[in-house]
């Protein structure tokens, strides 16, 4: 949650009240024109205080105005720690993410996305919180920073997904117990309604890509100019629905190779509409984005937007993020067949229920 503290009144900001007031009482008793009767003399005096009270409405609305730039300021910050821009390039990966917020004023709402390169390889995440804008901040906030710690500390990306559900429970948890403090019980289970969808990937150092997905929309996959999704298989229920499973197994989706993308995005983008209520096509929108070499990760992401706001007329009604990463290490000289991309057309991520 963000809080910010309002700053003591400044000398000048009481000052100034108090010489306007000064000046209207100062007229009333010791000017002789303020004692008359005459239409003359309640013109200038209404003259007088209409002056008096314009200054104070305008010192009033100039003190609101820099609070408000100072509230921004520091909102904008704080959000920007909690959902960072990802570097430029991170481990052989050329990274670039955009999100944008359905409430006007936020500049991060309910989805989360990172990326961190570790010793197991470049661990991401793109989640999304039920709910959009400052409401499902706390969420966000909560699971992106299990995922920063666990990236690193857990060797299987199984153990990265069950920290992220532990986290989110006991979230959720305090959040019942910080809504009802007098009960003085414990709130028992989290509702099943706050929940989060979750897409763990892990890009090893030869382009393999392993995949958890809770309930979240898989990947595009951009090799030339072919657009498909990374793969296929049923995920499992998001995070807060339901336990996970107890056998669980990250699915591998074949391999990342030099001059592919992935493009993760959340369910804001394919659930927006125009006008007349026609959703937004992300596969169309990629196409044309692979349409003209070279394709980088930012061009891409560039083209996604900007058919996303044309799409919308610039309101998207629920928050949208877009990470796209591309492999930008040197392809391998060994044989022809490690330039081929492996037969992974029908390979689906194995989640044992």
């Amino acid at each position: 949650m963000i809080r910010i503290k309002a700053r003591a009144p400044t000398a000048r900001g009481v000052v100034l009240p108090t010489v306007w007031g000064a000046v209207a009482v100062g007229y009333k008793i010791g000017c002789p024109l303020a004692q008359q009767e005459g239409l003359g003399a309640r013109i200038v005096s209404s003259a007088v205080f209409f002056v008096v009270g314009t200054g104070l409405i305008l010192h009033v609305r100039r003190a609101l105005v820099r609070e408000l730039r100072q509230a921004r300021r520091v909102a904008g910050a704080a959000q920007s720690v909690l959902l960072r821009p990802p570097p430029p390039r991170l481990d052989g990966l050329n990274l670039a993410a955009a999100q944008l917020s359905a409430d006007r004023g936020a500049s991060v709402g309910g989805d989360l996305y990172e990326a961190v390169a570790t010793e197991h390889g470049v661990r991401v995440v793109m989640g999304d919180v039920r709910g959009h804008g400052l409401a499902a901040l706390g969420t966000a906030a909560a699971v992106l920073g299990s995922f920063r710690e666990a990236a690193h500390d857990e060797p299987r990306l199984t153990g990265v997904l069950r920290r992220l559900e532990r986290t989110h429970a006991r979230h959720l948890r305090e959040r019942c117990r910080a809504g009802h403090p007098s009960s003085g019980r414990d709130p028992g289970p989290p509702v099943a309604e706050q929940f989060v969808t979750v897409l763990l990937l892990e890009i090893t150092r030869d382009g393999e890509v392993r995949a958890l997905n809770c309930g979240h929309p898989w990947p595009y996959l951009l090799s030339g100019t072919r657009v498909e999704p990374l793969a296929h298989a049923d995920p499992l229920p998001p995070l807060g629905v339901l336990a996970l499973p107890a056998e669980l197994e990250a699915g591998v989706c074949g391999r990342l190779l030099p001059g592919e993308c992935l493009v993760l995005f959340t369910d804001g983008v394919e659930d927006a509409r125009d006008a007349r209520g026609r959703f937004f096509s992300l596969p169309a929108a990629l196409r044309r984005a692979v349409l003209d070499e070279p394709v980088s990760a930012q061009k891409v992401l560039r083209t996604v937007f900007a058919a996303l706001l044309r799409h919308t007329a610039g309101r998207p009604a629920d928050d949208v993020a877009v990470l796209v990463l591309r492999n930008a290490r040197a392809r391998p000289r060994t044989c022809a067949a490690a330039r081929a991309r492996p037969a992974t057309e029908d390979q689906q991520p194995s989640a044992h229920p």
